[in-house]
């Protein structure tokens, strides 16, 4: 009992230091705001209230919250995952919406599937692409060195691209005369809906969630990432196979990407339409570096950024702020997580051994 109270206290200590740079960065940012919102004409607390109505004042509005933060969870997850082998997946973006794209042709070209079943293969195939899609850069950095924040950017735009063509034509909807580029509507079948008034997406992300955790903590595999991440020439001469981790890690990182986009297309659009899912990928780099790439730390990260977004139009409509304004705020956010020594410096906090994150371990090994 009496080693108990001890650990439990390192325990505590550990918590407060890893939830004080990201709460204050939020604190910050809003702070930061609130002054560019006051140079704008606007009252800042109006707006704030408005922006918090907006996002948790009802129930439709919590639930809009919820929506939005679902595709951010997986995106986050993403991140997050290949920070961990010391990759930075930029490419989150065009995974993702290569997701979204394979989820509604599924959802509307495979018929007589029952309704679960029909989702689930939807997911799968959003899923698989993004994969796919992901063992791409992996590939060229573990057997070419070619590093994988220029193949992945260079990615986004192949992927943009791509579904662009797709759904302004082979897949093109054309019961309304063919005037929008978007896909047709996918079938109830496939539909991800909700659960005792819980959008299932978010219910799936959560989950998905406490798995990456296990599977980063708890595994051998896990174990390898890491220590790919931390130090890639010790993993090797430990006998790990370290470039089989590396492409396996963008890959599942692709998986996770394309499975956010999957969700979105099902759960919230309908569709596949260009534009819908603009920023998702992006926004996953804020969600990861908050949520101090967690598995667990990218849920609140996640809630956090989708309040921003579901309130951004309540505070526009009621304190006449522009929307862009929850951009700004959202930038100084990641801001301020990636460059933590400000606040640090703020609060005399000194880095502890293995707190702090090395977003990529070189340019080509």
């Amino acid at each position: 009992m009496q080693k108990a109270v001890p650990r439990l206290q390192e325990l505590a200590v550990a918590t407060v230091r890893s939830l004080a740079v990201p709460l204050i960065a939020v604190l910050l940012a809003l702070v930061i705001g609130g002054i560019i919102i006051v140079l704008d004409g606007s009252n800042p607390l109006l707006a704030y209230e408005a922006l918090f109505r907006g996002a948790f004042g009802s129930e439709r509005a919590f639930g809009r919250t919820l929506e939005k933060m679902t595709p951010l969870i997986f995106s986050g997850l993403s991140v997050a995952f290949g920070f961990r082998a010391g990759l930075f997946n930029i490419g989150a973006q065009g995974q993702l919406i290569l997701g979204a794209i394979a989820a509604a042709w599924v959802g509307y070209a495979v018929t007589g599937v029952p309704p679960i079943l029909h989702a689930a293969l939807a997911l799968l195939a959003a899923a698989i692409v993004g994969g796919l899609w992901g063992a791409i850069p992996g590939a060229l950095r573990a057997y070419t060195g070619a590093h994988e924040v220029i193949t992945t950017i260079m990615l986004n735009y192949v992927a943009i691209n791509i579904t662009d063509w797709l759904s302004d034509g082979l897949m093109k909807d054309m019961s309304g005369g063919g005037v929008v580029a978007r896909t047709p509507k996918i079938l109830p079948s496939a539909e991800v809906g909700s659960l005792l008034g819980i959008p299932v997406g978010v219910i799936l992300a959560v989950v998905i969630a406490a798995f990456v955790w296990w599977l980063v903590w708890r595994t051998t595999y896990g174990f390898e990432i890491r220590t790919v991440g931390l130090n890639p020439s010790a993993a090797k001469y430990a006998g790990m196979k370290v470039a089989r981790t590396i492409v396996t890690t963008m890959i599942l990182a692709g998986v996770l990407a394309g499975f956010g986009g999957g969700v979105e297309t099902l759960g919230v659009v309908g569709r596949y339409q260009p534009g819908f899912n603009i920023g998702l990928g992006f926004d996953g780099i804020t969600v990861a570096l908050l949520g101090k790439n967690h598995p667990i730390g990218v849920i609140p990260a996640a809630l956090i950024i989708g309040a921003m977004k579901a309130g951004s139009s309540q505070m526009q409509f009621d304190a006449k702020v522009a929307k862009e304004i929850t951009d700004v705020i959202q930038a100084l956010l990641l801001f301020f997580v990636a460059a933590d020594v400000i606040i640090r410096s703020l609060i005399r906090m000194r880095v502890r051994p293995g707190e702090k994150v090395t977003l990529s371990t070189g340019w080509g090994r």
